[in-house]
């Protein structure tokens, strides 16, 4: 089963009550302009005229070379991953860049590959299917953003 994951719930909420982003710095608010403000804690696009928070966020564990920071959009109010299917922020851009990581949280070279939308859950599954592949990135192919996390089960 291949399970798409946003960012942990806990940093999210830690986030919209004032925390630190992956830079330190409070989370900046903003109306969202509806497709374009994908929410990485739901999954959702942040609906228009809603407000939203965007920061740097850092989906690794540690930092190191291969620990990329970028920025994102929340949902500025509480909201959760309603399941595990290919999520809608997936759904809007053409094509996506994916990239597969070790069990260390490094790069796995030679993985890195733009994939367009119709492809992304079978390249994704051929990757995780591999034994050096602890997960998969999957981040905007315009801006580099980082969009989610796709495991296997």
């Amino acid at each position: 089963m291949t399970t798409y994951a946003g960012m942990p719930q806990a940093e999210a909420d830690a986030l919209r009550a004032g925390g630190p982003d992956a830079y330190g710095t409070p989370a900046e608010r903003s109306i969202s302009s509806g497709a374009g403000n994908p929410c990485r804690c739901c999954l959702q696009n942040v609906p228009e005229g809603a407000e939203m928070l965007i920061c740097a966020h850092k989906p690794f564990t540690a930092n190191q070379p291969y620990a990329e920071t970028g920025p994102i959009f929340l949902c500025a109010d509480h909201c959760e991953v309603k399941g595990t299917f290919l999520p809608p922020v997936l759904t809007t851009s053409p094509d996506y860049l994916l990239k597969a990581y070790s069990h260390d949280e490094r790069i796995i070279y030679g993985t890195g590959q733009i994939t367009a939308k119709s492809e992304l859950e079978s390249y994704a599954s051929s990757l995780l299917a591999r034994d050096d592949v602890a997960f998969v990135d999957v981040r905007s192919s315009r801006n580099n953003c980082w969009q989610v996390r796709i495991t296997g089960d």
